[in-house]
């Protein structure tokens, strides 16, 4: 055996990508921690887009940040003289490892060859999130890494990456729902809406939200004050209504299986139209993304999350936005 493993102590957190700057302003005006202050003291580190923070630095009970995609909860130091020992010194920590490579990319793809197989490649929707765990890795140095058996995500390093569809989406928004129902599926143990499901799209144009609910056999009532791809107006499993959708109440739309929005309105806006429907018992499943104006304000996102048997999260497909799924 030609490899030391050692405790790192503290914690790493790997942002969502080109999310890093996000991650850090999260830390300190929800959570208090001043990450470019750490860094001056030693209390925090970088490995490419991976932050590392000392034990004494966390607060206790720290909850998992929304712009960070996978969390190493009990990251090790690893020395090793070769790429069979970093490989044989992972296998001896778990089964099943996924990189994020920031450095030393060949090596790094010659380590997880020697590891038992994970899929890192895109997914086909829909795709089942599994609930077996996975650990992360990244090299620090030709003989270093930084691994953790212990993570946040079920997911190779937090990712969901979908194979994408050129040509029929209507916008690129249509892999946010289909993230975002993968999630629900994960976390509610719901099924996807499929035929005989009755579906809401509020504020829809040009409806990638709505190509996806066809595409799963839903029906969908779309509306918004402009029409949708031509293709959508014309498809048999979706009626168009032109109308302000915030103005129109849950009585007078009647039941629906799931409710959408992709709006871009005030988050408070979008908090007391959420409020509204779950009241209203009109809906059991709801999934809306939270459009950020400027700054974010942690005391509103605070009130989704929580809403019962609600979950707020970011999306791989999302950008400055959180997304709120509740399934009742």
């Amino acid at each position: 055996m030609s490899y030391t493993i050692q405790e790192a102590g503290g914690e790493a957190f790997l942002p969502f990508p080109d999310m890093k700057g996000m991650l850090e302003t999260e830390f300190e005006e929800r959570f208090g921690i001043a990450v470019a202050s750490l860094r001056k003291s030693g209390s925090a580190s970088d490995y490419g887009d991976v932050i590392t923070i000392s034990q004494d630095a966390l607060p206790e009970g720290l909850s998992l940040p929304y712009w960070c995609r996978d969390r190493m909860e009990k990251p090790l130091l690893i020395q090793f003289d070769s790429v069979k020992d970093a490989s044989d010194a992972l296998r001896s920590l778990g089964r099943s490892w996924a990189p994020y490579s920031h450095t030393l990319f060949r090596r790094t793809a010659l380590i997880q060859d020697k590891l038992p197989r994970v899929n890192l490649k895109e997914k086909a929707f829909p795709f089942s999130i599994p609930s077996s765990p996975i650990g992360l890795y990244t090299l620090t140095g030709e003989n270093t890494m930084l691994a953790s058996a212990l993570t946040s995500s079920p997911l190779p390093a937090g990712t969901l990456a979908f194979k994408e569809d050129h040509e029929n989406p209507p916008s690129r928004a249509y892999l946010k729902i289909q993230e975002a129902l993968c999630e629900a599926a994960f976390s509610f143990g719901v099924s996807l809406p499929g035929p005989g499901a009755r579906c809401f799209d509020a504020g829809a144009c040009p409806g990638g939200w709505t190509w996806v609910l066809t595409q799963l056999g839903a029906d969908v009532l779309a509306v918004d004050r402009s029409p949708l791809d031509d293709r959508l107006m014309a498809h048999p499993k979706v009626q168009f209504m032109r109308h302000d959708a915030f103005t129109l109440s849950p009585e007078e739309l009647g039941k629906f299986d799931w409710v959408f929005s992709d709006v871009i309105c005030y988050p408070d806006r979008l908090l007391g139209w959420v409020e509204k429907w779950l009241a209203s018992g009109m809906t059991r499943n709801m999934i809306c993304t939270i459009k950020m104006q400027g700054n974010v304000d942690w005391e509103l996102v605070s009130r989704f999350a929580a809403i019962p048997n609600s979950r707020v999260l970011h999306l791989n497909y999302n950008k400055h936005e959180l997304t709120f799924i509740s399934c009742q």
